[in-house]
């Protein structure tokens, strides 16, 4: 036996497999809480409006979500291994656009890149590893491993950005992705060999552009509503348009040859509920990050650094119990512990409902970490279990779908909670003025300000004398507007409990390979890693 044959053992092909695949959705979430941390210092730099702001982080999420579904597909029928290379790339290259950006224009396009980077990546990484470990008992391990990677990226973000934002400029937020994407495709070209989906398997074209349509007109019309009105013609238009995309996918998938959606795994109990529970609890609890990261900067006013170590209390429980949690996947019933994760969830974004303005960092930390703790208990279980819960040669399908479920309310979270969190602020401010015993002149100048460029317009003004008390006071609305925030997240997570509750039964039986017999040749998985084949 030569030197290159001995050198990949099938359990070292796999786990080349499981490090590719941690490295892909590391590179492909590294953005997102790094640009969210740094948006106060990208809007001083361009002098971005709120509007082009939120743009900066949708520009990300729009082509992630609306595209997630159409990069599974290719993957199946293309090869995983070049879709994921395919994303690596576009990662890398939209970071390097948004380094090099003059303007928010550029910005966006940078964005963009990396969203369709991470579109790519994400249900590719799921599918490297359903296909390299099909025995579900032991996936949920992998799987776990996969979430930790995810989490990790989550977690070192908004450090990353304040650390480089203490010493630099806001551009060099985006340098990470890119030796990173690089390092990554040059290890995946020599460890990975490709691989795709058994059958003959097409690509479904009306599904992914009605799949796109559909939701790139919802986020679209969610995020432009919130900012705006949803009584305005673009928005009702756009609205409009989602709902007939939708329609239009569901009606292309029942009568496809080879559908992109197969709608028939909606059948499973623990698919339906997975689904839904990703998208229920992302809106809530991605919405939840956000308003937060606002009232570290708006009322608490601290650091980009500091925040991020507030934030880390979140993100460090799941990054250290993702891989025991993926262990239990397959000894514990996922209908104990994803509800029991997000009542859990429910139950710390309740207790943060009495934070206020000099609220210590002692007394959140707890708070954060137990709601840390229950989405310990979610994040894997909830993706094992879509995997597991349908025919081994479905998971790459399931996978993307999870996804795409998840990042539709990702990205609806925070244009809904902004909305409502804006809305309850500006109502309440009037009040608190007038509480703070400001004049009926200034009190109708400072909510005119509100009212037509947003509570964030407030704290810009230079009101002499009555500023301090001014800005008290939209502290005070902007913590009303937080609470009721805070309470919604938290019925959306106890939406997402009793779904759980309700569905979940256990992965399918059938999604195990059989084991009585070799499988035909057409049905057999080619093994996805290893080195360059010999001669």
């Amino acid at each position: 036996m030569n030197a290159t044959s001995t050198a990949h053992t099938p359990q070292e092909r796999r786990a080349a497999t499981l490090v590719m695949a941690c490295v892909g959705v590391f590179v492909a979430y590294l953005p997102v809480t790094t640009v969210s941390a740094g948006l106060p210092a990208i809007q001083r730099a361009l002098d971005a409006s709120t509007s082009q702001l939120s743009w900066v982080s949708d520009a990300f999420v729009l082509p992630m979500a609306a595209l997630i579904l159409t990069a599974g597909v290719f993957g199946e029928v293309h090869g995983r291994k070049k879709v994921l290379q395919a994303g690596l790339a576009l990662s890398g290259l939209g970071a390097l656009v948004a380094l090099c950006a003059q303007n928010v224009q550029v910005l966006w396009a940078g964005q963009a890149l990396a969203g369709l980077g991470s579109a790519a990546l994400l249900p590719t990484t799921l599918a490297l590893i359903s296909h390299a470990v099909p025995d579900p008992r032991e996936r949920g391990k992998f799987i776990g491993l996969w979430a930790t990677a995810l989490t990790a990226a989550l977690a070192l973000g908004p450090v990353v950005a304040g650390v480089i934002l203490d010493h630099a400029d806001w551009r060099w937020i985006f340098l990470l992705p890119v030796p990173a994407s690089l390092a990554a495709m040059a290890c995946a070209a020599r460890l990975l060999t490709d691989s795709r989906a058994p059958g003959s398997r097409r690509l479904d074209w009306p599904g992914q552009l009605t799949a796109a349509l559909a939701i790139t007109a919802l986020v679209y019309g969610i995020i432009e509503g919130g900012a705006g009105s949803f009584t305005d013609a673009g928005v009702m238009t756009a609205l409009s348009v989602a709902a007939v995309g939708a329609v239009a996918f569901v009606l292309v998938e029942r009568g496809g040859p080879s559908p992109m959606l197969d709608l028939t795994l909606f059948r499973s109990p623990a698919f339906t509920a997975t689904t839904l529970i990703a998208m229920i609890s992302f809106l809530g609890l991605i919405g939840f990050f956000f308003v937060l990261s606002l009232y570290f900067g708006m009322v608490q006013q601290l650091s980009t650094l500091d925040a991020a170590w507030r934030l880390l209390m979140v993100s460090m429980m799941p990054l250290v119990l993702g891989a025991p949690v993926g262990k239990l996947v397959h000894r514990v019933s996922p209908r104990l512990l994803i509800p029991g994760g997000l009542l859990v969830a429910t139950a710390a974004l309740l207790s943060l409902t009495d934070i206020g303005a000099d609220t210590s960092f002692g007394s959140l930390a707890w708070r954060l970490a137990l709601l840390g703790l229950g989405m310990a208990f979610v994040i894997t279980p909830m993706t094992a279990t879509a995997v597991s819960s349908v025919p081994f040669h479905q998971a790459g399908m399931a996978a993307a779908a999870n996804n795409a479920f998840r990042q539709v309310g990702g990205a609806l979270g925070p244009a809904i909670l902004g909305a409502l969190l804006s809305t309850r602020a500006v109502h309440a401010l009037p009040g608190h003025l007038t509480g703070a015993g400001l004049s009926g002149p200034t009190v109708r100048q400072v909510t005119s300000v509100a009212e037509s460029g947003g509570i964030g317009a407030v704290g810009g003004l230079d009101l002499g004398a009555d500023t301090p008390r001014v800005l008290g006071a939209l502290s005070e609305a902007f913590l009303d507007g937080l609470h009721l925030c805070l309470v919604v997240s938290a019925a959306l997570t106890l939406l997402a409990a009793a779904v759980g509750a309700l569905l979940l039964r256990g992965p399918r039986r059938t999604a195990r390979p059989v084991a009585t017999g070799p499988r035909p040749a057409a049905a057999q998985a080619p093994s996805l890693t290893g080195g360059p084949t010999a001669g």
